[in-house]
């Protein structure tokens, strides 16, 4: 496995002695009022032809231990997922593009993000961010959560819990209606790594996906580790309207290839144009 990376795009930027040498200036507030153009810059930007686009996306992808091998795959299908359903695309590796202006953008996607990975005054841009309306898609690992954040496991809607070896499983669409379900088969077969969590946190937590255990092997996991599973009811992905903004969530995503799979992505498309729009869900038959 590859080493997580120790240094922002900043730092990989310029060295703090390179900055000083260039910028001309050596006081630290000064130094990150300058370089935050340049990493805002760094992150990247994709527009359908012809400047048309429904609304804006920011997807932060901030590599990590386990799953960086996902991101250039990932990238590559959200530039293609832009284009195709004409939003703009911003693509960020480094939590600090939350410290510039989150207005413009209908919908954040934590893409194996961990909520650690957010400082405490990128925490507190982020919940404004909520707080006035925005979007929030929350991808595998960035539902994931240390339990340190309580007000976002509360935006995520459970806290994990531990998930076993990467299986083959069958999952179960329980809810139709919802966007990131209504391209999927009944029962869809999927190799993923299978989360369980604990007791939902918010009571209006709509499930609309779920993994059907019998499966797959719930216990089958490392030594000295023990999981065994969540039962017959075993959500994987749901959504909810939370403090003024919308919060959708899936835990599939584990492997770089999945991000290649047209199903997969149209599921998180769906999502990611709920919590953009609000707008999708069609009425109960």
């Amino acid at each position: 496995m590859k080493e997580a990376c120790s240094k922002s795009p900043a730092s990989r930027l310029l060295h703090s002695n390179q900055a000083e040498a260039i910028l001309g200036v050596s006081n630290p507030s000064q130094m990150k009022t300058l370089l935050f153009p340049l990493l805002a810059a760094s992150a990247f930007l994709a527009r359908p032809a012809h400047g048309q686009t429904q609304f804006e996306v920011l997807v932060v992808a901030v590599p990590e231990k386990w799953h960086r091998d996902c991101i250039p795959v990932a990238k590559e299908s959200f530039q293609q997922m832009a284009r195709h359903h004409q939003f703009g695309l911003t693509w960020a590796a480094d939590a600090a593009v939350l410290d510039g202006d989150l207005k413009k953008f209908a919908a954040i996607v934590f893409l194996n993000t961990p909520s650690e990975a957010l400082n405490e005054e990128q925490r507190n841009h982020f919940q404004d961010y909520i707080h006035a309306g925005g979007g929030f898609v929350g991808v595998h690992m960035g539902i994931a959560t240390k339990r340190e954040w309580p007000w976002y496991e509360q935006l995520v809607g459970r806290s994990f819990r531990i998930h076993p070896y990467v299986q083959t499983a069958v999952l179960q669409v329980i809810d139709r209606n919802f966007p990131a379900t209504m391209p999927l088969p009944d029962r869809w077969i999927w190799t993923d790594e299978w989360y369980e969590f604990d007791a939902p946190l918010a009571p209006d937590l709509h499930v609309v996906l779920t993994v059907d255990e019998s499966t797959y092997d719930p216990t089958k996991i490392w030594a000295g580790q023990h999981a065994e599973g969540m039962g017959a009811f075993h959500p994987i992905a749901w959504y909810h309207a939370f403090e003024g903004g919308r919060s959708f969530v899936t835990a599939l995503g584990h492997m770089p290839e999945l991000y290649r799979d047209k199903t997969f992505l149209d599921h998180l498309y769906g999502g990611i144009y709920w919590a953009a729009t609000g707008r999708g869900i069609a009425a109960a038959k």
